[in-house]
């Protein structure tokens, strides 16, 4: 007797992130079957301007995809998700580039989501304490779309007068695949101002003027709004499944901005028989944080909390028909490698690492046990505190202007040294994140399970410091790429295979490991945490002892 060997279905999950894209072929239960990724270029012509070309993106997105799909039958791919950075495209009425820069390169028509050429102008949309304010945070920031819009009207006139579509950067993806130019709630309520139940706001554009949005209803940035994982279109037109090395008219999914399509991977996994307090729960008792260059923390509820300092409530923004709050730290595996990387023992330690045949961090982590005693590692740092602000506080004080502190400073200047300031810089991060937790928990969310994902999830000593001091478990995902998980759970929502993204998420979302805090180390981390809410009240007091001179 033949069993009938069932057939497998796979999704393309591509990830445009700041540097490189990637796609990934996963399959129906949430497995990195095949990988590839390309870099992209970035220009920097100026200090604060950072520049793409959607061309080079696109490009890029074509040649990862016929990567990963090579050799596999195509009909067995039922569905295309995308997420991308929150960076703004800008084309003319015939779809083609327009320059976003003086010099008038047209091929360089992206303003990246880290640039903050637009600081005047977010200065002057936040002065008019509009009603839209309120739904992020109560302050717009100069990464968000409106203050680069006002910046190319007011600086680039022949841009502006041409221009036929803005796009968010996930949405020209989807509209390069379908030929649709429907827009996803996700980039439109977080980055542009669109509300779930009011949709556009005209007296917000007019009042910051940029009233001729509203004249053509919003064709210019989009008038046709769709959920996450919806089906766009007809899926993929003849000439996009060329490129793509795809066939034709395969579901290509409504998009996802990069941090919410990780929240997505992890946030909704399965989590029977790991004795976790979440179990039986909803989800909204998870937080998911996305830990790479710089960390977001992703909260969902039934119904809309404000948190003073935290983006959002956003309606269906990650999870449709939930509530999202995003708190942010701006700088954190970029604040590790700068205190690492600066420190005069750095190439001391370089040379060890290769000499042992480990990552830095894998050697400063074992270094750290070397030298602990009897003593847990975490107790090493009672004289040595960091305040990690050195590219400001996005939540929950939203004040770009804090600087980064560390106290208790020796004349050492060994490896010792350099271990015990990278914990201390870890430490630090992990208070910001119970920071950001107690504003959220204060505000009306109810957290009890973190679960985390992205490169700084690797490190072991980070996601242990996370739970001892937040006092709370860390879920790992099984897959360290969640965010092309989260893109592929887009594709295979809008194929039609699963009835619900929340079912295409338990299904293909896995947790790995799971890390409990101990809870013996609790008194320590909460004087650590009153040391550390002291760091910021002195610089606080020192600063207006100088703006008085």
């Amino acid at each position: 007797m033949h069993s009938k060997k069932t057939v497998v279905s796979y999704y393309v999950g591509i990830d445009v992130g700041s540097a490189s894209v990637r796609a990934a072929l996963v399959d129906g239960g949430g497995t990195v079957v095949a990988h590839a990724e390309q870099p992209i270029q970035i220009w920097e012509p100026q200090p604060d301007h950072y520049e793409q070309s959607s061309e080079d993106i696109w490009g890029a997105c074509c040649s990862v995809t016929k990567k990963v799909v090579c050799g596999v039958d195509a009909a067995q791919i039922r569905g295309v998700g995308f997420d991308a950075t929150c960076s703004l495209v800008v084309l003319d009425k015939q779809f083609q580039p327009l320059a976003v820069n003086c010099e008038g390169r047209t091929h360089r028509n992206v303003i990246m989501w880290m640039d903050h050429r637009a600081v005047s102008q977010v200065e002057l949309i936040n002065a008019t304490q509009h009603r839209v304010l309120n739904y992020v945070g109560g302050a717009m920031s100069v990464e968000m779309q409106p203050p680069k819009l006002l910046w190319i009207k007011e600086n680039l006139r022949e841009s502006w007068e041409n221009a036929g579509y803005f796009f968010d950067l996930p949405d020209f993806l989807s509209w390069k695949a379908t030929g649709v130019t429907a827009r996803s709630l996700c980039t439109v309520v977080c980055k542009w101002t669109y509300t779930s139940d009011r949709g556009w706001d005209d007296t917000f554009w007019k009042m910051i003027g940029l009233e001729d949005l509203v004249k053509d209803k919003y064709e210019k940035i989009g008038n046709h709004v769709l959920s996450p994982g919806e089906a766009v279109g007809k899926g993929l037109t003849p000439e996009a499944a060329k490129d793509l090395g795809l066939p034709e008219g395969i579901a290509v999914a409504a998009s996802l901005i990069d941090a919410h399509a990780g929240g997505l991977g992890v946030i909704g996994a399965d989590v029977k028989g790991h004795n976790l307090p979440c179990e039986n729960q909803p989800i909204t008792s998870r937080v998911a944080m996305i830990c790479g260059t710089s960390s977001c923390h992703m909260g969902v509820s039934e119904n809309p909390i404000f948190v003073p300092g935290v983006w959002g409530p956003y309606f269906s923004a990650m999870v449709p028909g939930l509530w999202l709050n995003e708190g942010g730290q701006s700088a954190t595996g970029k604040l590790i490698d700068h205190m690492v990387q600066g420190h005069v023992a750095f190439p001391e330690l370089q040379s060890k690492a290769a000499a042992s045949a480990h990552s830095i961090y894998t050697y400063l982590n074992s270094h750290l046990d070397l030298i602990k005693k009897s003593l847990p590692v975490g107790f090493l740092t009672v004289d040595l505190h960091v305040w990690p602000d050195f590219h400001g506080n996005r939540s929950p004080l939203t004040d770009l202007t804090l600087k980064g502190m560390v106290v208790g400073l020796t004349l050492s200047r060994g490896l010792d040294e350099l271990a015990l300031i990278y914990l201390a810089t870890i430490q630090a991060i992990a208070l910001g994140t119970r920071h950001i937790l107690e504003t959220m928990q204060a505000a009306g969310h109810d957290i009890s399970t973190l679960f985390l994902c992205g490169g700084l999830s690797k490190n072991p000593l980070f996601v242990q410091m996370h739970a001892d001091i937040t006092g709370k478990p860390v879920v790992l995902s099984k897959e360290v790429e969640s965010v092309l998980v989260g893109a592929a759970i887009l594709g295979a929502c809008a194929s039609g295979d699963f009835a619900s993204i929340q079912e295409a998420v338990a299904k293909m979302g896995k947790i790995g490991r799971v890390v409990q805090p101990n809870h013996e180390h609790k008194r320590f981390y909460d004087k650590k945490y009153e040391v550390f809410l002291k760091l910021v009240e002195h610089q606080r007091e020192y600063r207006s002892i100088m703006n008085s001179l």
